[in-house]
């Protein structure tokens, strides 16, 4: 591959910008650094467009309040956010934004290169969204209602606990039905499930 790919790094801590930024480069992509949101959008304008690589737990302004900031502005970038806290309701924030991924820090090198690959092929063939979502609602059509259910409450953010009340069945019980569906669909992660059901405009706002 030949054509240039270029990384945006937008973190607060210098030592993941410089092992981030090292695996990177020696996987062969150019890599920017801004130690702050604030920076980032300062140069973004100018910035050659690629995959922005966004830390959520920053100073002045958070990753979500800098993933709204380049929505407003217009910037097409395809965004990954990176936490350490593992918190749902944010990265479901995230991705209904238009994250391509989250990932939870400590992260393993190929998880990173998997997200960045669907982040580039997203920048790609941007126009593939509505056969996306055909594939989508096929794919959710399989599971059962209360797999349909329990996929949409965790679209919404909610808990395991939360989602058991409201559907009037016990937490184990939600966790059996989430491992299913995540079989059905043919994911092993949170976010994959999440995107197949953002894809599908599932957990949208409730009527």
């Amino acid at each position: 591959m030949t054509e240039r790919r270029m990384i945006h790094i937008v973190d607060d801590e210098e030592a993941i910008r410089r092992s981030v930024g090292f695996m990177l480069k020696t996987s062969g992509f150019t890599v920017a650094s801004y130690a702050s949101g604030v920076a980032f959008l300062r140069e973004v304008r100018h910035a050659e467009p690629g995959c922005i690589l966004l830390d959520v737990r920053m100073p002045e302004m958070d990753g979500l309040e800098v993933q709204q900031a380049l929505l407003e502005r217009g910037v097409a970038m395809p965004v990954i956010i990176l936490t350490g806290h593992g918190d749902i309701s944010i990265a479901v924030r995230a991705m209904k934004a238009g994250a391509v991924e989250f990932i939870e820090k400590p992260f393993e090198k190929a998880v990173l290169l998997d997200a960045i690959a669907a982040a580039f092929e997203r920048l790609d063939d941007s126009d593939k969204r509505a056969t996306r979502a055909a594939d989508a609602a096929v794919m959710i059509s399989a599971l059962t209602g209360r797999e349909q259910d329990v996929l949409k409450g965790l679209a919404e953010g909610l808990p395991n606990k939360t989602i058991a009340y409201d559907l009037g069945i016990s937490p184990r019980t939600v966790e059996v039905h989430r491992a299913n569906l995540m079989t059905k669909l043919g994911v092993r992660s949170l976010s994959d499930a999440l995107r197949i059901a953002f894809a599908a405009n599932l957990g949208g706002d409730r009527s």
